[in-house]
């Protein structure tokens, strides 16, 4: 069957380099055309080829992922994986604050130290500056291993330059066998169930089977890195039976290495739809190629719908920078939804009801560029058929934004979004 081979161009670097560097661990160098041709489809054995050896590990079978909405399914499921540890638990997220999460998570992890379980934590040091200084001193005297992703220290100069870099990933696993991610952080803002404005709307993700070894390696990733301790043996890395049927890779980026993978993965996703695309994030502040991509995919008459926070967001901020671009996308034929209930914090896409991409990362300078982020990726219809229902079904409490309605919009507004785009590679 013949296919669309529109280009989209940026200047970054070749396709070749660019698989060069993500498999390497570098960043995609700028200053080189940037190609990607719509050269096959979803079901084309091709996609999960070039997504397994060009981007990160292969996708492996044998798995089985349950979706878990909101906090009233998400913290129970994930507590109760913690109490039931019996050799490690590892944890990695971006949010760590005080409140009633906070604790409970706390006091499980420390009784879970207590009784011989080795508990390692790495807590992003800015996303968690509301940490309550007790729960760490509560974890580490029961023999917790705490550790904080780059902090800034007066006496390491180098730290300066790190700053600007934060693990933005969501990791639990519990005894190597069973793995948590999504956009989940410990804190009181995911309680609930999205009823109103202090209950936000997210999904995370339980997984086990043989991926979750790679989901165990994105966070042994960071962990080396933070502090030069090796995680192994089988207490976080044993032999994995099939669980499920579902074909998945946790994928990784940051600009430790493979800094541009994350949007190289998404972009050769939307050059192989054919049918429907589904993005939901917390932030959209997309740069020109990742916009061109999309609009082309429309162009070749695939439905393109993404859903985003309205202005119950934390980050208004962001919210402006999204809306300057917002003209183009919707001029194509582009949807874009504003979730109104409550802050949408959900970290999703889905392409031609086969291909799911669920995690950490947003559409965003930061997600594709600056953070850590980790991100699992499954082809499996029965997945991304839920996650449509929860789109459709999230699509009832948004307002779709026309383009006239854009094109109204006040002076002020326009004002506002010009400020905000100029510190869109910080968003």
């Amino acid at each position: 069957m013949a296919e669309s081979t529109t280009a989209v161009t940026r200047v970054v670097t070749t396709i070749g380099t660019a698989g060069a560097v993500a498999v390497g661990g570098r960043g995609l160098p700028p200053g080189y055309p940037y190609k990607i041709e719509s050269l096959y489809g979803i079901e084309d054995p091709q996609f999960l080829r070039t997504m397994g050896f060009l981007l990160g590990p292969p996708m492996v079978g044998g798995n089985n992922v349950d979706t878990l909405v909101n906090g009233d399914q998400i913290f129970p499921a994930m507590l109760e994986a913690i109490e039931s540890a019996e050799k490690s638990i590892t944890l990695e997220t971006f949010i760590y604050w005080e409140g009633e999460v906070g604790e409970k998570f706390s006091r499980k992890l420390a009784d879970r130290a207590k009784a011989g379980v080795k508990v390692h934590i790495l807590i992003d040091a800015v996303g968690s500056n509301k940490l309550d200084d007790d729960y760490v001193k509560r974890m580490t005297d029961a023999g917790c291993d705490v550790e904080l992703y780059n902090p800034l220290r007066k006496s390491d100069v180098l730290s300066f330059g790190r700053l600007n870099h934060r693990t933005h990933r969501k990791i639990l696993v519990i005894d190597g066998k069973l793995g948590f991610t999504g956009g989940v952080g410990i804190a009181d803002e995911w309680l609930g169930n999205a009823q109103d404005e202090d209950h936000w709307r997210d999904n995370q993700y339980r997984i086990t089977g043989p991926v979750v070894a790679s989901l165990q390696a994105a966070f042994a990733d960071h962990w080396i890195e933070a502090t030069g301790k090796v995680i192994h043996g089988d207490h976080y890395f044993p032999l994995l039976a099939e669980t499920g049927h579902k074909l998945g890779q946790v994928f990784k980026s940051g600009p430790g290495g493979g800094g541009e993978s994350m949007q190289l993965m998404y972009l050769l996703s939307f050059a192989a739809a054919r049918k429907r695309i589904l993005l939901g994030t917390a932030y959209l502040v997309p740069d020109q190629l990742t916009i061109n991509c999309l609009i082309e995919a429309r162009q070749r008459g695939v439905q393109v719908q993404i859903v985003i926070p309205g202005t119950t967001t934390d980050k208004m901020i962001t919210l402006h920078a999204s809306r300057a671009c917002w003209g183009q996308m919707l001029e194509a034929g582009i949807e874009i939804y504003l979730y109104e209930r409550t802050m949408y914090h959900c970290k999703l896409m889905v392409v031609d009801g086969l291909w799911t991409s669920v995690g950490s990362s947003n559409l965003d300078n930061r997600g594709f560029r600056l953070n850590g982020e980790a991100n699992l990726n499954v082809f499996d219809a029965d997945l991304a058929q839920v996650q449509e229902r929860l789109f459709d079904d999230d699509l009832k409490h948004c307002h779709q934004v026309t383009l006239d309605e854009w094109k109204k919009r006040p002076m002020t507004e326009k004002l506002k979004e010009k400020f905000a785009r100029a510190a869109r590679w910080q968003l």
